[in-house]
């Protein structure tokens, strides 16, 4: 049976969700699941925007079908050709073969790399800032390369003061019945699941996030679509702001993330210590995690949320242990920058962790080192405890 949303009186939701997939682009977990947001506009012509991952595609499909009540569908506007929200695109053609496809000149080729059904018949290519009508309804169309494909673009419909926002202002987690961002305590149960869908899928390209909001600033949004997550009608400034600051790579908050390598426990009873003095001199709200334990893309949000991030590393095989040096080029990789970093170090011959995880490091741009790094050598010593002491002072000194 359909499942649908009304968003407007004649804009529907006519998406679904996943809760049993376990890894986003086999790669990312996702505990609470994923929607995948389809819209099908009712005009004089009738107009679907991007459509749904074959997870999903009986549901998606009779959705559309159930919305549409008899109607052919005119137009399928393509924001973006990742297959999550292309993997349709085919069935969606050969159930309605009348249909045009609303793309830009880049969409073209990589639709004729997914598909056969010969796209350059049908296709209307468009360009920056070009419109298009569907009667009572006219859109206008901002490129968004690289946020995060290079044929991204964003659709804004001037009518009813809609953005189609593609990939951005997404988020990890399935919709339960709440479609709107007002019918849920967003902060408190949806912020954390979308900075780590930022800083991980869309986190690299921050400047090519950046070009995006300063074509959609000045625009009347009123309500936001994008194709993961809730839609929101309220309070849009507040999460574009969270964009700008994710997008310039700034912290959201002063705050210390801890992250450990730790093989047979001395690294984390160091890392331990260090978060009980940062937490006597006042620090609070301390993030820490264990590389081994905590997947990467988690400690890749808290990288991006908080001012100050600690790596503790045992040595392993005259380098950094296995689980942060995955972390810390996972880092290098999403441009995490603007960060000041201080480093604790273990190995019981042969101390090279320290060493290995600054050379990373060094390569980020903007990260200040604190250049007392503190060293351990099989297991943490009384006369050591002084210098965790200090490296706690050197923090929130810094934090100040």
């Amino acid at each position: 049976m359909y499942c649908v949303k009304n968003i407007t009186d004649d804009l529907f939701w006519v998406g679904g969700n996943d809760r049993r997939l376990a890894l986003f682009e086999n790669a990312y977990p996702i505990p609470r699941g994923i929607s995948y947001n389809s819209y099908l506009l009712l005009d004089e012509k009738t107009v679907l925007f991007d459509t749904a991952d074959r997870a999903i595609s009986g549901q998606f499909l009779e959705n559309v079908e159930a919305v549409l009540g008899g109607r052919n569908l005119d137009y399928i506007i393509v924001n973006h050709m990742e297959p999550d929200h292309c993997a349709t695109l085919g069935e969606i053609v050969r159930r309605y073969p009348d249909i045009k496809v609303v793309c830009n000149a880049k969409t073209v080729p990589i639709i004729n790399q997914f598909y056969e059904f010969g796209v350059d018949s049908r296709a209307i290519v468009i360009k920056e800032g070009e419109t298009f009508s569907s009667g009572k309804h006219s859109f206008t169309f901002f490129m968004a390369p690289m946020v995060h494909w290079p044929e991204v673009m964003v659709t804004y419909d001037t009518t009813d003061k809609i953005l189609f926002s593609a990939d951005a202002f997404g988020t990890f987690g399935a919709i339960n019945g709440n479609l709107f961002a007002d019918e849920v305590d967003f902060e408190r149960d949806w912020l954390d699941d979308s900075r780590r869908y930022y800083s991980n899928i869309v986190g690299k390209y921050g400047p090519s996030t950046q070009t995006l909001l300063k074509k959609i600033t000045p625009l009347d949004i009123q309500i936001l679509c994008p194709l993961h997550g809730p839609v929101w009608r309220e309070n849009i400034n507040w999460y574009m702001d969270k964009y700008q600051l994710w997008s310039t790579y700034e912290p959201e908050e002063k705050a210390v993330m801890i992250a450990y390598g730790s093989i047979y426990g001395n690294t984390e009873n160091a890392a331990n210590i260090l978060a009980c003095r940062l937490a006597e001199r006042g620090v609070r709200n301390i993030s820490m995690h264990d590389v081994s334990v905590t997947h990467h893309s988690v400690i890749m949000s808290e990288a991006f949320r908080c001012s100050h991030l600690v790596f503790a590393s045992s040595t392993y095989n005259a380098g950094v242990f296995s689980g942060m040096e995955h972390l810390l080029t996972d880092m290098k990789n999403h441009n995490v920058q603007n960060r000041t970093v201080a480093l604790m170090e273990n190995g019981s011959w042969g101390v090279m962790a320290g060493k290995k995880m600054t050379e990373i490091i060094s390569e980020m741009k903007n990260m200040t080192i604190l250049d007392q790094i503190v060293t351990i050598k099989s297991s943490v010593k009384e006369d050591q405890l002084s210098e965790i002491a200090a490296l706690a002072d050197k923090i929130v000194q810094s934090m100040k």
